[in-house]
């Protein structure tokens, strides 16, 4: 098939990026898929490093995620968190007992002077995925939020408040001195190179965390191939997230064609919900192409659908036209 006769790179943050790869891991050879993960997300917590979208992507495509929140782990326990409680300790941001060997095992390797790169290619070997996950650098990236009541750090924002602060800027600390991880630069720039995705992830919270790396922003900048994304909000709601509350706070209109204007400049094309098939025209007025299709993901049919009709949408698509 045409489609499969190149690689795919996918910008990913956690579940929606994640059903989106697990859709194009289970169709595509693990040799022509590569992942770059936002790692804008991870904080330091309990004295581990917790890298939330890498653990998510993990876990989905080693099917072991909890398809109930699509993150963290199925059949998960919660003793440690229990005891940890009766203490005193904090527990806002809740790490589960299978969840919790991850982290640890990441710290092993991390104190022993591995990178992140490496310590995730060994997390992934060890739970038997053979797709390479990149984390967009092995400097640390940290994403805060500016809101009304002061600046955040991500998680204290996401989890602990629950995203429910006025948000009024998004930050990327350390990106201004952070270099791409050499596995995320080689997979921007493959001789056999098809398309570069950017999955279904938060703009602003997600993918703008990897592209305010200067390496691989201008990578993708310079691309000769098409740059394709997948709209993460669909009838003017996200599927999952603060993504439609975030946009209404930055003064934008939560729906597909503020996705278009956001990614303008960056993009070739921008693939939309059925639902939102009345806002085509005014998409491409602004250069984009358009495919349209049901981006709902609630089944492993639906994320291999909306993986074929991305490849298919891209290799429709000329590059450079950025």
């Amino acid at each position: 098939m045409q489609q499969t006769q190149g690689s795919y790179t996918v910008l990913s943050g956690g579940v929606g990026g994640a059903k989106l790869v697990a859709g194009m891991a289970a169709i595509l050879p693990a040799e022509k898929l590569d992942v770059i993960a936002n790692t804008g997300d991870d904080f330091e917590h309990l004295g581990l490093t917790v890298c939330p979208d890498i653990d998510t992507l993990l876990y989905t495509l080693s099917g072991q995620a909890n398809p109930e929140t699509g993150w963290g782990m199925a059949n998960e326990s919660w003793q440690f968190m229990d005891a940890l409680e009766k203490l005193g300790g904090e527990t806002w941001f809740r790490l589960g007992d299978r969840d919790l060997a991850t982290h640890i095992y990441r710290h092993e390797l991390l104190t022993a002077g591995l990178s992140l790169e490496d310590a995730t290619a060994r997390l992934r070997q060890a739970m038997g995925i053979r797709v390479p996950l990149h984390p967009m650098s092995n400097a640390a990236v940290r994403t805060a939020v500016e809101t009304e009541n002061g600046s955040l750090a991500f998680q204290d924002y996401f989890v602990r408040l629950q995203a429910q602060p006025v948000a009024t800027a998004v930050r990327h600390d350390g990106s201004a001195s952070a270099t791409p991880s050499a596995g995320a630069l080689a997979a921007l720039t493959r001789p056999d190179l098809r398309a570069v995705v950017i999955a279904p992830s938060n703009p602003w919270l997600s993918i703008a965390p990897i592209m305010s790396v200067a390496g691989l922003e201008s990578s993708i900048l310079k691309s000769a191939v098409p740059v394709v994304a997948v709209s993460p909000v669909v009838a003017g709601k996200a599927i999952k997230g603060p993504t439609a509350k975030l946009m209404v706070e930055l003064g934008l209109n939560p729906g597909v064609t503020a996705i278009a204007e956001h990614y303008s400049g960056v993009i070739d094309g921008l693939i939309i919900d059925e639902q939102d098939a009345g806002h085509q025209a005014s998409i491409e007025k602004l250069g984009i192409r358009v495919g349209v299709t049901n981006t709902i993901m609630k089944n492993l049919h639906h994320k291999k659908h909306l993986a074929s009709f991305v490849m298919e949408f891209s290799s429709k698509l000329k590059g450079r036209s950025r």
